[in-house]
């Protein structure tokens, strides 16, 4: 699965990214491209997080393959 970032800026000049397909991933940033690669930080934390944590979903599920052994 790939994971959409959208932007928008802000009436302030800052800039908001969000991943929809991750409930909570937003970010704030000085820039564009600040607030892009704070977001994709945060939706890999999110993702460890819930590996860690045993979840299952079809987003982690497509990120790896497991080989056979």
């Amino acid at each position: 699965m790939t994971f959409t970032v959208e932007t928008e800026q802000e009436s302030d000049g800052r800039w908001i990214a969000e991943i929809a397909q991750i409930p909570g991933a937003m970010a704030y940033g000085a820039t564009r491209d600040e607030a892009v690669a704070r977001v994709q930080a945060l939706g890999l934390r999110v993702l460890a997080e819930r590996i860690e944590q045993g979840e299952s979903s079809p987003e982690i599920q497509q990120v790896f393959t497991i080989a056979a052994a």
